[in-house]
């Protein structure tokens, strides 16, 4: 995600990140998501059915699944806000608005119960365990009731939202599966790799941009269906709008398309969404999907990232959107394609983004950007933040690797997770020279591509052959001065 941040101030504590074992996509068979959303514009509802084949490629045998609930958050007794106090007026552009997601029905189970930190967790009980390279079938029926908020899930003035629409499988690591309420700083989203088969029944008026390629449209009662297919993606998103205008080009053999209702230069955004996906693939390794979807969309925030599409701000002005959609692009790379533990490690898929677009804007000096630049203004802020903090507090926490729930501000995360982290690669850069550095790059993307990446294989993408642990660990347990 790309955020735009006022000054807030906190405190905050260290955690130890969990260690994640999915295999890559040559060594096992993915997961299935066959789901059906049948969206209502009069009362703002999406009921959904999902078909979920679950493929145990662990090494334990699994009694029970646990689903993520996401569209939770937005209830009106939760225990956990949705969005912060401060961008609070920009999301809830109606006044206060209030969504759930509700499970009516899970069948092929044995029982199943909704609890968790704050209604968030779905645990679904297996009539008999399901072993290593086995797999079961269950089916979901839920109500989404979708708030009117400027966010990832939710109706905004232009455009409905649809990120993290379903019950998404928890991702499985050394400690079971992982809950991820839904804290306000960061991205609280932690998924393995699956395949999707998703069907949209909508209004017919409703254009549907998303993370899948169309398989297939029909007409029937003065409705549309669509159906789309991804395989290998973390999670699904989409955006449905009856405003949406579309430009679309190709970039070795990807579809890009722009969906907007209020940009005065769409092929500009078109264009620097192609040059994104170009240079990183070229610079990182090749994209894998066969769509990208850039999505102009009512959002508080700059701009949010999933699998094949980004959602971009409809508030933004020219040169942020140019930004935001780089930064977002990046993301395709380290959050879509090689995950990383967001709720425990926030900078190493945000700080990656941010040094990314740097790398961009570097070698397309045409759009105004520069190195100089984007490292000067990181600083500036992070010194800043430092300062305010330790003039308060007597002591700042520059720690890196720490919960999300452990920050109490989006201010002190946009500096330790943006700045901080686009600080980090860039001194490493400086330190090992550019070829290397890329070269890294390159290995960390190969060896993660489709498993969820921890900090150590992050940091042994880069130590090979070089005395590096010392430079992480100066950074990530806040020793170094900037």
């Amino acid at each position: 995600m790309k955020k735009f941040f006022c000054i807030l101030i906190a405190v905050c504590a260290g955690l130890t990140a969990v260690t994640f074992t999915a295999c890559s996509k040559q060594e096992q068979t993915n997961s299935e998501y066959e789901i059906l959303a049948v969206y209502d514009s009069e009362s703002h509802t999406l009921n959904g059915t999902v078909n979920f084949t679950y493929r145990n490629n662990t090494d334990n045998e699994i009694a029970d699944l646990k689903f993520n609930l996401y569209g939770n958050a937005f209830r009106e007794d939760a225990a956990l806000k949705s969005v912060s106090t401060s961008y609070s007026a920009n999301a809830y552009y109606a006044g206060q608005s209030y969504g759930s997601m509700t499970i009516n029905e899970v069948e092929g189970c044995a029982g199943w119960d909704v609890g968790g930190e704050d209604e968030n967790l779905l645990t679904v009980n297996l009539l008999t365990p399901v072993y290593p390279e086995e797999n079961v079938k269950i089916t979901i029926s839920y109500t989404l009731e979708l708030a009117l908020v400027n966010h990832r899930t939710g109706v905004t003035q232009n455009t409905v939202n649809l990120g993290n629409f379903y019950p998404v499988l928890c991702a499985y690591s050394t400690e079971g599966f992982v809950e991820c309420p839904y804290y306000v700083c960061g991205d609280p989203f932690l998924s393995e790799c699956a395949d999707y088969t998703v069907t949209f029944d909508l209004p017919p008026e409703y254009a549907s941009a998303t993370s899948g390629k169309l398989q297939n449209e029909s007409t029937s009662a003065g409705r549309v269906k669509r159906t789309y297919t991804l395989e290998n993606a973390r999670d699904f998103g989409a955006v449905l709008s009856d405003k949406f205008k579309t430009v679309t080009n190709e970039v070795n053999g990807v579809q890009v398309s722009y969906y907007y209702y209020n940009d005065t230069h769409p092929q500009v955004s078109l264009s620097v969404a192609c040059d994104s996906l170009k240079y990183f693939s070229e610079t990182f390794g090749n994209y894998v999907y066969p769509t990208l979807c850039v999505v102009q969309t009512g959002f508080c925030y700059g701009g949010m990232e999933y699998p094949a599409l980004t959602m971009i701000s409809d508030t933004l002005d020219a040169d942020n959107n140019i930004y935001t959609i780089v930064h977002e692009n990046a993301h395709q790379w380290w959050y879509a394609m090689v995950g990383s533990d967001q709720m425990n490690c926030g900078w190493q898929d945000e700080g990656l983004a941010e040094y990314s677009t740097l790398m961009f804007f570097e070698k397309n000096p045409s759009y105004a950007f520069t190195r100089t630049g984007i490292i000067g203004s990181a600083t500036k802020a992070y010194r800043a933040y430092y300062s305010v903090y330790n003039q308060i507090f007597g002591d700042v926490d520059t720690t890196m690797n720490r919960h999300l729930k452990d920050y109490e501000s989006e201010y002190e995360y946009a500096n330790i997770a943006y700045n901080k982290g686009l600080i980090l690669f860039d001194m490493l850069r400086q330190s090992i020279g550019d070829e290397k550095f890329v070269s890294c790059l390159k290995k960390y993307f190969e060896n993660n591509l489709y498993k969820i990446a921890s900090y150590e294989d992050l940091v042994g993408s880069f130590v090979d052959g070089a005395d590096l642990e010392g430079f992480f660990d100066s950074f990530t347990q806040g020793k170094i001065v900037i």
